[in-house]
């Protein structure tokens, strides 16, 4: 798990799969995802398959040009409109 973002409005983290801690025998399917959470409004969602792909290239692209925190959240609001978990402490 790495921390990707952390602002007053979101936190994005990018959820790594670890293959080596995958019980024996067992078949595994090695994934990554990204989760956001929405500070605002106490809501996460999570990303992975294509739509973490897409987010994966969203990303790239800021890492060759630097992109403004207001670009950053702008791009972050419009997935967290389709959150629909509350984040729970446990």
């Amino acid at each position: 798990m790495q921390m990707l973002y952390d602002s007053e409005s979101f936190v994005v983290v990018h959820m790594q799969a670890n293959a080596d801690d995958a019980l024996p025998n067992l078949p595994t399917l090695v994934r990554h995802g990204f989760e956001i959470v929405d500070k605002r409004t106490g809501k996460e969602i999570y990303l992975d398959g294509s739509w973490a792909e897409m987010f994966h290239k969203q990303i790239a692209a800021w890492q060759l040009n630097t992109p403004t925190e207001e670009e950053v959240e702008t791009t972050l609001e419009g997935y967290a409109e389709l959150a629909q978990n509350p984040v729970l402490m446990h």
